[in-house]
């Protein structure tokens, strides 16, 4: 008869449990290059986040004074002084591609830099970690207080009570500052204060608010190690040359105690720099042992590289037994030779070129694009109609594009058929074989033409006819190719 299990009995035979229970990890603070690092990087890049959006930037009158905007309504995307239509969606890809060969570059220059620094994940942990540790205390004193009975942690109640209203508070202002980029961040603040805001905008301030205090303040190590899939890709892409926080084993092993070290010291047997203290297992955010080698787990913070630099100089022997470095290092140490560092080598060459490249791509695009657009569509029944004195003509919808921030005067001109005449449908013009209409400020305008012709003077079945749009007062042209069609 077979014995049921639970999920947490089956196993492979090497691999372990293939779920366990969380443990909870209790990081403790540190002093530091690197934590310094990281509390500046945390400022700025919140400090953005939250601010951005009451930033002001003037485009005149009518339009909207906000730096940065995501104006849905109108199909526009705001950035200071650059103003993205939906048919330029094209500037995105680039950021995309641009973005995507950054994060190359930094694995292949410093292994997970995003993940230690910059990762909002790692960024919203760590401000929720500052919370946890000025409202309950640091490490041994919440590992305690977690530990003690029942009947003793209901003391605790103040505690955690103000520890999840700050939690909540972070996480509130996180989805709400979200939610700025798509209005007019004051008058939006107005609005939801007051209980006037859209609907929407309180369901996705509510959907952020729940991830930001879910992900950090519960998940936390969870969605570093089991959500996130870029530990798994940067593992694909990195290769021995790239600098990582390591444990310089060949330095720090044999391990012993402080007290121990010292005895074979003295009777000159070797012994590794490393106390085993676990000062770089207490301080990391994860949990896990530096010197258990790489590990997916591994954010490379740099945290333990600060702790283990402070025991060090405690008991007076060299710094950065933990530190960043490469594998090719570690082997050399071992040789006896000196170690060597290459962060300009073909695959940062590559990667470097690559972003310049679409970069330069990109401003090219966005200084030498055209603020006026024509958009030509014939009409497809009829194609063409022949009329009562024998001419023919031919019908198109004509979208005229204004991107800028006033109103225009454009003339419309065809090349192709010979002694063609155009007229716009609703619309009366001093030049009749002319037309000059006026485009409004940022908008699109839809024109009916209809483009007439003397089949003898054409004779071909079909003829290539080329629409230019002028601006009469700045000299833009536009222009756009369908075809002339006899019935």
């Amino acid at each position: 008869m077979n014995k049921s299990v639970t999920p947490i009995e089956l196993q492979f035979d090497d691999d372990g449990p293939l779920y366990v229970a969380r443990k909870k990890v209790y990081p403790q603070s540190v002093t530091g290059t690197f934590r310094r690092i990281k509390w500046g990087l945390m400022a700025f890049c919140l400090g953005i986040y939250y601010l951005l959006p009451f930033v002001r930037w003037n485009r005149g009158l009518g339009a909207p004074n906000q730096a940065v905007l995501v104006d849905l309504p109108n199909s526009r995307f705001y950035f200071f002084f650059i103003e993205l239509w939906p048919q330029e969606v094209y500037y995105f890809t680039g950021l995309l591609i641009i973005a995507a060969i950054t994060l190359f570059l930094m694995n292949s220059v410093g292994g997970r830099i995003w993940c230690g620094y910059l990762c909002p994940q790692t960024v919203w942990t760590d401000l929720f970690y500052a919370v946890e540790r000025l409202v309950e205390g640091d490490r041994r004193e919440r590992m305690r207080k977690d530990a003690a009975p029942a009947k003793h942690r209901l003391r605790r109640l103040g505690e955690i009570a103000l520890k999840h209203s700050l939690w909540l508070l972070i996480a509130w202002w996180t989805g709400g500052a979200w939610v700025l980029y798509f209005n007019d961040a004051p008058t939006l603040v107005k609005q939801l204060v007051t209980f006037q805001a859209p609907m929407l905008a309180y369901i996705w301030i509510a959907i952020l608010t729940a991830t930001t205090y879910v992900l950090a303040g519960f998940m936390r190590e969870q969605v570093c190690v089991y959500m996130c899939p870029w530990p798994r890709i940067q593992a694909a892409l990195t290769d021995e040359w790239a600098l990582n926080v390591t444990y310089k084993y060949d330095r720090g092993e044999k391990r012993t105690s402080l007290k121990k070290a010292n005895e074979l010291r003295a009777l000159g047997e070797a012994v590794g720099d490393c106390v085993d203290c676990y000062q770089c297992v207490a301080v990391c955010p994860t949990g896990i042992d530096i010197r258990d080698g790489a590990q997916l787990g591994c954010i490379q913070c740099g945290l333990c590289i600060d702790a283990c630099d402070a025991v060090m100089k405690k008991i007076g022997r060299e710094t950065r037994l933990i530190g960043y470095d490469n594998d090719i290092n570690i082997r050399r140490r071992e040789a006896g030779e000196p170690p060597i560092y290459r962060v300009v080598r073909p695959r940062t060459i590559i990667y470097s070129a690559m972003i310049a490249a679409v970069g330069a791509l990109m401003l090219y695009a966005l200084l030498t694009r055209t603020l006026l657009d024509v958009n030509v569509l014939h009409d497809r029944n009829p194609v063409a109609v022949r009329l009562s004195d024998g001419s023919i003509r031919n019908a198109y919808t004509v979208r005229l594009l204004n991107k800028r921030g006033f109103d225009r005067v454009v003339a419309i001109d065809i090349d192709g058929p010979s002694n063609a005449t155009v007229h716009v449908v609703g619309a009366d013009s001093v030049t009749p074989d002319r037309p000059m209409i006026i485009l409004g400020r940022d908008q699109t305008t839809e024109l009916r033409l209809l483009v007439t012709a003397r089949p003898e003077d054409n004779s071909g079945k079909s003829i290539p006819v080329t629409f230019h749009v002028t601006d009469i007062g700045l000299g833009e042209v536009a222009s756009a190719t369908d075809n002339f069609v006899s019935p």
